[in-house]
C-alpha cells in the first residue's frame, strides 16, 4: 500500500538547470523573503521564538520522513539507502530545533544557535550557489531540497537579526566547537556502515569515501580523502568565520 501510494506520486520532471529560471527566481524571491521575515520577527519574545524554530524542526523532520520512505520505496527500489541518513550538516537543524528551544537560556543553548547562524546558513547558502544537490528528476525531491535549504537561510537569518546568535565575540569558537565532534561523529558512523556493512555513506564528506563536492571531488580523486578531508573542514571553518566577520562587522557599524 505504502510502495503504491509514493509511486502515485513520485511526479517526474526535467531535471531545472542550474541557474536556469527555475534556480534563479527561487534563490532570489527565497532569500528576500527569508531576509524580510527575519527582520520582521526580531524583536519577538524568546518564547515565541522558541516556538518558530520548534515549528521549523517540525517541518523539517515531517518532510524528512516523507523523503526517506519516498528514497527507500522509488530510488532504491524497497532498500534502505544510507546515503541519505539525515546526519549531513544541513540535516542538523532538524534536531536542533526540536531540541535548543527547550534547552534553559544560557551558554548550550546559545551555543546550538551559533552553529545554526554560522555553519547551516553557510550550508543553506552555498547550495543554492552549487545546486546540484538541489535539482533532482522528481518533482517533490527538487521542492523538498530547495524549501529545505531555504529554511535553513531562515533559521540562520532569524537567529542571527534576534542577537540569539552569531553576534557576540566568542560566538565562532562555541560554533566551530560543536562542527567538529559532528564531523567526528559522521566519519566514526561512515567507518561503521562502510566497513561494517558494506555500504556506501558519506556523512558531512569527511570520508573515507570520496566527496561530490565540486573543487573537493577533485581533491579527494587526485590525493586521497584522507587528504581532502582536513583541507574540507578547514574551508567550511573558513567560510563560518567569514559569515561570523560579517555579521561583526554590520553590528559594529551600527553602533558606531
Amino acid at each position: 500500500m505504502l510502495y503504491n501510494f509514493f509511486e502515485s506520486v513520485a511526479w517526474p520532471m526535467e531535471t531545472p538547470d542550474a541557474y536556469g529560471t527555475f534556480h534563479i527566481l527561487f534563490t532570489l524571491i527565497g532569500f528576500s523573503v527569508c531576509a524580510f521575515s527575519s527582520w520582521k520577527l526580531r524583536n519577538v519574545s524568546d518564547k515565541t521564538a522558541g516556538h518558530i524554530l520548534f515549528a521549523c524542526g517540525l517541518v523539517l523532520a515531517t518532510t524528512e520522513v516523507f523523503k526517506q520512505f519516498f528514497y527507500y520505496y522509488i530510488i532504491a527500489d524497497s532498500t534502505y539507502h544510507w546515503g541519505e541518513l539525515p546526519f549531513q550538516l544541513c540535516s542538523i537543524p532538524m534536531y536542533l530545533c526540536l531540541i535548543a528551544p527547550w534547552l534553559k537560556k544560557g551558554r548550550l543553548q546559545r551555543s546550538l544557535y551559533n552553529f545554526m547562524v554560522l555553519y547551516n546558513l553557510l550550508g543553506g547558502a552555498i547550495s543554492f550557489a552549487e545546486p546540484s544537490g538541489l535539482l533532482h528528476g522528481y518533482l517533490f525531491l527538487t521542492i523538498h531540497s530547495c524549501m529545505w535549504h531555504m529554511l535553513l537561510v531562515f533559521i540562520g537569518l532569524f537567529l542571527c537579526m534576534s542577537g540569539r546568535g552569531g553576534t557576540e565575540k566568542g560566538d565562532y569558537a562555541d560554533a566551530t566547537q560543536i562542527f567538529i565532534v559532528l564531523c567526528a561523529a559522521a566519519f566514526g558512523l561512515n567507518c561503521m556502515v562502510q566497513f561494517g556493512l558494506g555500504k556506501e555513506m558519506n556523512m558531512f564528506f569527511v570520508g573515507p569515501g570520496n566527496s561530490p563536492i565540486i573543487v573537493f571531488k577533485q581533491i579527494s580523486e587526485l590525493f586521497g580523502w584522507y587528504i581532502n578531508t582536513p583541507v574540507y573542514i578547514f574551508a567550511v571553518c573558513l567560510g563560518a568565520y567569514i559569515i561570523f566577520r560579517l555579521i561583526r562587522v554590520i553590528i559594529n557599524s551600527r553602533s558606531e
